[in-house]
């Protein structure tokens, strides 16, 4: 036998005794790594060492198309050292976990409005707030008229599991009046509403387009000198223009008409009408990534960081032809938002640092 056909079974061999070795002690090599894993991010909290002033951390930048990638609409806004999440699309809980944001310190939830991919996930949200800490009150969920009824329904939804879990785990990991949620409604109307402003912290509702779903607003958060905007749903607004006048940050929903109109050829082509009408009928209330920077430019505002994507983006190679013309009207920084990623606004300052924590 030639020599190089020796060394070749030879090698063979030795690679085949390490399979099989690797398979014979794969259990004890997984646990090892599971330990160190489970040593690494259990209980790890991403906000400590977090500078005092605004985060914006993206818990979900998708929409109702499903995207891999992309939890439904969620937003974590830190102020200083308090917690609140605007919008709670499916996804969104889980991945707060997987960064390593403390959801039992969640002071509130606040709702744009009421389409189903923005509440989809507060189930997981209200649960997790729950166990995460023995909160003694349910999460103050605040929402234009209409978040009563959200809010009931998802009591009388989980109003079984909740029992369940006390039961299980006893109240005193479990306290029965943490559980679920408490509605916090505001009217709107022309002029912005403000509804948190204490210990530094602003938070002001203002109304959007989002037409035919009423009412829809959205939010903008004031602390220490620093300022982010959230569109929530609209189309062009000039009522958030206005609202986000100066800020550091306007966080914008964002659809791009010419790729969603391929989605709708698509769908034409095989036949499938009904969902082709869906994808031409949500244009008309939603904001291109040009209209986006329009609204950042006339706000004045120091940085763009769109969300709510659609249609999805598979890849960040696609987002050149998603911003489409935005920079051409918007001469600041603009992110298409994924989601993992942090927005640092220290106080005292003017610099905005970003960073992924997926």
């Amino acid at each position: 036998m030639r020599t190089t056909s020796k060394v070749a079974l030879v090698t063979l061999g030795l690679a085949g005794l390490g399979i099989g070795g690797f398979k014979l002690f794969q259990p004890q090599i997984a646990t090892a790594l599971l330990t160190r894993v489970v040593a690494d991010r259990v209980g790890r909290d991403a906000t400590h060492g977090l500078p005092d002033g605004l985060h914006v951390v993206l818990c979900g930048t998708g929409s109702p198309l499903p995207d891999p990638s992309r939890a439904g609409p969620c937003t974590l806004v830190i102020a200083g050292k308090r917690l609140f999440v605007v919008d709670a699309g499916e996804g969104g809980a889980r991945n707060l976990t997987l960064m390593g944001m403390p959801t039992g310190r969640v002071e509130a939830l606040l709702l744009t409005h009421f389409h189903s991919d923005h509440i989809d996930g507060m189930g997981p949200m209200l649960l997790m707030r729950w166990s995460g800490k023995p909160n003694m009150a349910p999460l103050p969920v605040h929402g234009p008229s209409g978040v009563e009824q959200v809010v009931a329904g998802f009591k009388m939804a989980y109003a079984l599991d909740n029992g369940y879990r006390v039961a299980h785990h006893g109240p005193a990991i479990m306290p029965p009046g943490g559980a679920g949620a408490a509605a916090r409604p505001f009217a709107i109307g022309a002029a912005p509403v403000v509804i948190v402003d204490d210990g530094g912290v602003r938070i002001t509702a203002f109304a959007v387009d989002h037409g035919p779903v009423q009412p829809a607003v959205g939010y903008r958060f004031d602390y220490k000198g620093r300022s982010v905007v959230l569109s929530g749903d609209t189309a062009p607004s000039p009522a958030l223009v206005a609202a986000a006048r100066g800020a550091d940050v306007l966080v914008h929903e964002a659809l791009q008409p010419k790729m969603v109109g391929l989605l709708t050829d698509a769908l034409v082509a095989k036949g499938i009408a009904n969902t082709a009408q869906i994808t031409r009928d949500i244009v008309n209330y939603h904001t291109s990534p040009e209209q986006a920077a329009d609204a950042a430019k006339a706000a004045g505002v120091k940085q763009l960081l769109l969300n709510h994507l659609v249609p999805p983006l598979p890849f960040a190679f696609a987002y050149p032809a998603f911003l489409g013309d935005a920079a051409k009207h918007f001469t600041g920084p603009i992110t298409v938002g994924e989601d993992g990623m942090i927005l640092t606004l220290p106080a005292g300052s003017t610099t905005i640092t970003q960073k992924k924590l997926l």
